[in-house]
């Protein structure tokens, strides 16, 4: 997972509420073995046509399929983001497409927890202040927002300025790139040693029956 602190981007604005995870990657998506390449089926149902073969034209109408939009590392929804079921498909795609940050009034628990071991800035405005960035950035596509996690604020350059609370191990981990295996591993040394210890007291040492 790759350390995060300050994120200045341009920031996609999708102003809808309780956007589910089955809207984040859609069921047929959760068949894959594989841990990467869902970025490409983020908002699946919404971002192509599903009437054309093989569902590969993308609807120009929607949002992230407009030019001005590509490349944004923000996206700015409404409130209850990322309800519906538990899949961690739903972090892993938002972060394999290249959002490093999504802003919201509020989002689901289990998605909260599954998108900051994933390297995801998850941060909670009121409804007013978030509704201020979701204008902004659909007036002005090259609006940009910068998000300073060390310092927990948001802003940017017409005057803006918030706070966000956010879980201080959480906090921990995504300044310095740590998800579950990366926490493990800064207790490799102790754990070779256990191991060691293990292995000599419990594998290594004589049977009772060969001791004379």
């Amino acid at each position: 997972m790759e350390p995060i602190n300050i994120l200045t981007s341009t920031a996609v604005p999708l102003p809808l509420p309780n956007i589910d995870t089955d809207q984040i990657i859609p069921k047929q998506f959760l068949k894959r073995i594989e841990r990467t390449g869902y970025g490409e089926f983020l908002f699946f149902d919404w971002r192509y046509n599903l009437e054309t073969p093989d569902h590969v034209e993308e609807r120009k109408d929607f949002v992230m399929n407009k030019p001005e939009y590509k490349g944004s590392e923000i996206l700015i929804a409404e409130k209850n983001f990322g309800c519906g079921s538990s899949r961690e498909h739903a972090a892993w795609a938002i972060n394999q497409y290249g959002f490093r940050a999504v802003i919201a009034p509020s989002f689901a628990d289990i998605f909260f927890s599954n998108a900051g071991k994933n390297g995801i800035i998850l941060v909670r405005l009121t409804e007013e202040e978030t509704e201020t960035l979701l204008q902004r950035s659909t007036a002005n596509p090259k609006h940009l927002i910068t998000i300073n996690l060390e310092a927990q604020t948001v802003t940017d350059d017409d005057g803006f300025k918030a706070g966000f609370e956010i879980d201080p191990f959480r906090k921990y981990c995504l300044l310095n790139g740590l998800d579950d295996i990366g926490l493990t591993l800064r207790h490799a040394d102790d754990l070779s040693k256990f191991e060691d210890k293990h292995n000599e007291e419990f594998w290594l040492a004589p049977k009772a029956e060969e001791v004379v």
